[in-house]
């Protein structure tokens, strides 16, 4: 009996190491790893998980076609809980813990300024999706959102066109919100038009905050509000303006898209309110419907889908294009070819202008609908060059009035 128990024992060694290397996975290299930096909570949440559900459709159409370099894409989601310096903090952790390729996130400027330096000082790469008040042009952002000449400049220029000259400038008080409006201003002194009043609220504005913007806007009786506030302030201030009865003051929001939209569905609808974007949900053809229709698919009939959104999906698709281009998923190869792909679109081709790394945008206005949606007419011709510095002034100029309150930071 001694005799046969050595080669049994050996014989029982072997068939668990076959079924060992037989089991799923045992050869498979490990993920790709991305990022993100999104607000699961506070009062961003309500327009950043969509971004986040964006990205996830995005990784999981990469890998239901094999992959990236014969490795699957995974996604690691931070939350930022709506502060800045959690923001920051969950970068650095998904940088340096997690061990990502590229981080994808963030929809305040405040945000994108905090997690900068992170990214500068790893060397690594972030995919921003929010249009933003522009100059800034850092060699470790991919920005997918608007420049100040493909979303603030033509839509202000619309409203002045279309309602009169007497702008009134609500925002939330934080970099985007201020920058922007400077450039209003700019806009205005050229074309002979007036500030008629300016007030900026916290992102946690409270109704009463609201009120007495409202108020102040129902005494002045502007032409138009252009409103730049963010987040769930927006449900305050359409109740305010239903409440004050200045549901004829027309409005153009430039931070209020499909979801946000949904979110005053139980408000009395406003008549005169637009929105301006690079992207609707409404946009006609096959490409956007087909889009619209996996995106609802995955997450149900009664999600919509919105210009940030839009840019998140296309962010990882365009990441994913580099990669491939590069062999690679090491953030300096990425950015050495991310301005040479392109990759086809929801309303076209996704192509960044390789000096910049700003997309070529279309410009839309909207109308908001009592549904939900948005009737669109383009602004724009053609897609528009971004132009993170407007041309009237010379990068030196716009960076001094960055730095010295001329463009509040």
């Amino acid at each position: 009996m001694a005799a046969t128990r050595l080669p049994l024992a050996l014989l029982a060694v072997a068939a668990l190491v076959a079924a060992a290397l037989a089991l799923p996975g045992a050869d498979t290299p490990p993920p790709l790893r991305i990022g993100a930096v999104h607000a699961l909570s506070g009062v961003m949440a309500g327009s950043e998980r969509g971004l986040v559900d964006a990205l996830h459709m995005a990784v999981d159409e990469i890998n239901g076609t094999g992959g990236l370099l014969g490795r699957k894409v995974e996604l690691v989601v931070a939350d930022s809980a709506s502060d800045w310096s959690q923001a920051a903090a969950g970068a650095e952790h998904l940088i340096t813990a997690e061990g990502v390729e590229a981080l994808f996130g963030c929809w305040t400027s405040s945000c994108r300024k905090a997690l900068l330096p992170v990214v500068e000082r790893h060397h690594h790469l972030l995919f921003y999706p929010l249009q933003y008040e522009g100059l800034e042009n850092s060699s470790h952002i991919v920005y997918m959102g608007a420049a100040p000449n493909q979303q603030i400049i033509p839509g202000a220029r619309w409203a002045f066109e279309r309602f009169g000259p007497r702008i009134y400038l609500l925002g939330s008080d934080y970099v985007f919100p201020r920058t922007a409006n400077q450039l209003v201003r700019d806009l205005l002194d050229a074309a002979g038009g007036t500030v008629a009043g300016e007030r900026y609220l916290p992102l946690q504005a409270s109704a009463a905050d609201v009120d007495a913007a409202v108020a102040e806007i129902r005494r002045l009786s502007p032409d138009v509000v252009l409103n730049t506030i963010n987040g769930e302030a927006n449900v305050h201030l359409f109740a305010a303006l239903a409440r004050h009865g200045a549901l004829d003051v027309p409005v153009l929001s430039f931070s209020l898209g499909e979801p946000e939209l949904l979110q005053l569905r139980e408000l009395p609808y406003h008549p005169r309110h637009h929105a301006v974007w690079n992207y609707f949900q409404s946009v006609p053809g096959r490409a956007n419907a087909t889009f619209v229709e996996s995106f609802r698919a995955r997450y149900g009939a009664e999600r919509v889908v919105s210009d940030p959104m839009r840019s998140s999906y296309d962010a990882v698709r365009l990441w994913a294009a580099a990669v491939r281009a590069q062999g690679g998923a090491e953030p300096r190869r990425v950015l050495s070819a991310i301005g040479r792909v392109s990759v086809d679109g929801a309303d076209g081709v996704v192509i960044l202008d390789a000096a910049t790394r700003h997309l070529w945008r279309r410009v839309y206005v909207g109308h908001a609908r009592r549904d939900g949606q948005f009737d669109i007419e383009e602004l724009s011709a053609t897609p528009v060059r971004p132009a993170p510095f407007p041309p009237y002034r010379s990068r030196e100029e716009w960076l001094h009035l960055g730095e010295h309150g001329g463009a509040p930071q």
